[in-house]
């Protein structure tokens, strides 16, 4: 797998190298070919320059990560949030601390282990750097990372697809999920505690992720979703690690928001935690287990959403002015993975959701969520009732719910894609 990948990038270079050689043969008086993909050339990398030059902001210190991640630590009113018309110009990046749901007890820890095998942490912050106070820990853009978009246009957005839905012709063919969801009126939040697995993936195009959706709107063309949890994705990273992500869009991914930083949107305002960077040690089968415990909720000050990562660690909050339907509340939260699935050699693709097991298998074998809870209107941190499961592709990837006194509502998902199973 690795070595395809490795090819694929290749290709690209060599892509890259053959429209230099034309730009030369252009400089030198070639033909009119050579001068088109010359400028071409030209256009593209102007494009790109474009680009990083919105994303990557000016740094008053760059932190180098063991996995080659660059973080830069960027003043709190210059990160990418502050290019949007409503924030532009301003400084202030909230008024007032969140007043945090009823009934939910802050701590120390950022994250937990459910397997006696210590704390999790992200690995630019394990030597012990941080980014000083009043700075903002940003995962720097280069070159290559937008070359392994399929479009400048498309870097640092979902493919193409609706969200999960509970509705199996809703999905489509390409992304697939399992999911535990509750439906209500007015819904103010979400919260539950996620193992970390590193699933292996068939193409480098492909991603495996375990996550929190907040949802209203319709499915086909108005919704808005609001998204964060753990993926593994070579297309957007580089690499195969888990990665704590957020993600937003208005429209069911067509033109609004991306991943974490990487448009105008998430205002974030923790200098501990980079949104895209990699999080250690990941659960062993057999082994020990590792989670991350998230919670997202409508602050009910100010009407935004704020997005907590582990007890009492703010990491920032997507503004109620992206949104319309979210702007209120939301109708769906759904907890689960998903999987991108590009069919590779003309059959299901055999990457892997959670930890590649499927959920009968249960503890330190499958991948769970557990802890369920939501926001009600009353801003109060309550169990998740009547929670519904479903896997749309269910000898590929299937989840089973469960409920103890331990860790409440709960269930195990996941699976190992293409197999005797699933053809």
């Amino acid at each position: 797998m690795a070595a395809s990948w490795g090819r694929r990038e290749a290709q690209v270079v060599a892509f890259l190298a053959l429209l230099v050689l034309a730009e030369a043969a252009a400089a030198e008086g070639g033909n009119d070919t050579a001068v088109r993909s010359g400028e071409e050339l030209q256009k593209y990398k102007r494009i790109i320059r474009s680009q990083l030059q919105k994303i990557n902001k000016p740094a008053i210190k760059t932190i180098l990560s063991p996995d080659g991640d660059l973080i830069d630590c960027v003043p709190t009113h210059l990160q990418p949030a502050f290019d949007h018309p409503v924030l532009q110009g301003s400084e202030a990046v909230v008024e007032d601390p969140p007043e945090r749901p009823k009934g939910y007890e802050t701590g120390n820890a950022a994250l937990a282990d459910a397997g006696g095998g210590g704390g999790i942490q992200q690995l630019w912050s394990s030597g012990g750097e941080t980014c000083p106070e009043g700075t903002v820990p940003i995962r720097r853009t280069r070159e290559e990372d937008i070359l392994r978009a399929s479009s400048a246009r498309s870097f640092g957005r979902k493919p193409p697809a609706p969200a999960a839905s509970t509705e199996r012709d809703a999905v489509g063919g390409s992304h697939e999920h399992a999911v535990g969801y509750a439906v209500g009126e007015e819904l103010y939040g979400a919260k539950a505690s996620l193992n970390v697995w590193a699933p292996k993936l068939s193409s480098s195009s492909e991603f495996s992720l375990s996550q929190i959706w907040i949802i209203s709107g319709s499915f086909a063309t108005d919704l808005n979703t609001i998204e964060a949890g753990w993926q593994v994705s070579p297309q957007l990273y580089g690499d195969s690690s888990p990665r704590f992500f957020t993600y937003w869009t208005t429209d069911a991914y067509r033109e609004t928001g991306c991943y974490n930083l990487l448009c105008s949107g998430f205002v974030q305002t923790s200098n501990r935690i980079a949104i895209g960077a990699a999080i250690s040690p990941v659960s062993a089968f057999n082994g020990k287990q590792f989670d991350i415990s998230l919670l997202i909720w409508k602050d009910p000050k100010h009407g935004n959403w704020w997005l907590e990562f582990g007890p009492g660690v703010l990491v920032g909050y997507w503004p109620s002015y992206l949104f319309n339907h979210l702007a209120v509340h939301g109708t769906m939260v759904q907890f689960g993975g998903e999987i991108f699935n590009t069919r590779p050699a003309g059959v299901h693709t055999s990457t892997q959701m959670g930890s590649g097991h499927y959920a009968e298998q249960g503890f330190r074998q499958a991948a769970y969520f557990r802890n369920l809870q939501v926001v009600d209107w009353d801003n109060s941190l309550i169990p998740a009732a009547n929670i519904k499961v479903i896997a749309d592709h269910p000898n590929c990837y299937d989840i089973q719910a469960r409920s103890n006194n331990v860790w409440g509502n709960y269930f195990y998902f996941g699976g190992p894609g293409r197999s005797i199973r699933c053809p």
